[in-house]
């Protein structure tokens, strides 16, 4: 049996070295698989290269060749997709959305429904509308939504559901009155 002074056995417990390796000096050297080979040496700065369907692609700073999403061989079956379980992607969703402070709507399609329903009250006349306008209405636009959407959740509980109805944003409306649930 081999005896090793208590020092150079705690010194061997640390480092993760077995106990005869306790006594060399400076770092434990890495050990590199046979099978894999250095990385290559990436270009200077990157480049746009075109790929073989005619759209620029972004060269990878550690290869040479561009990024293109591989596919699979039709001999391969198809890798499965997570499955989480019913109802755990709807409170992640949940809270995703409340840790985020960004808009959920997207701005496009709002900002041309508020040019088509303008347009429509203005019998015809269109209008120019600065980007913060437009920022302003769809802030204001989502808080009501969400909070319409907030009681009409409680009056689906009140009714021992879990599922949203259509009649419990009617009802939350109808409760709110003409003023709060717009008409």
């Amino acid at each position: 049996m081999l005896w090793i002074h208590r020092s150079e056995r705690s010194a061997a417990t640390m480092t993760g070295r077995p106990h005869g390796a306790a006594r060399r000096r400076g770092p434990m050297p890495r050990r590199r698989s046979p099978l894999r080979e250095p990385p290559a040496r990436s270009p200077a700065r990157a480049s746009p290269v075109r790929s073989p369907r005619g759209r620029r692609t972004q060269m990878s700073p550690r290869r040479r060749s561009p990024i293109i999403p591989r596919r699979r061989p039709r001999d391969q079956p198809p890798v499965p997709r997570r499955r989480f379980r019913p109802g755990t992607r709807a409170l992640m969703e949940i809270r995703k959305y409340q840790k985020s402070t960004d808009l959920l709507i997207r701005k496009l399609p709002f900002s041309k429904l508020v040019r088509e329903v303008a347009c429509r009250f203005a019998r015809g006349i269109e209008f120019k509308w600065q980007a913060n306008a437009l920022l302003a209405l769809q802030e204001a636009a989502e808080a009501f939504l969400v909070l319409l959407l907030e009681d009409a959740y409680l009056c689906t509980l009140h009714a021992k559901r879990v599922t949203l109805f259509p009649k419990d944003l009617q009802l939350a409306r109808r409760i709110r009155g003409i003023q709060e649930g717009l008409g």
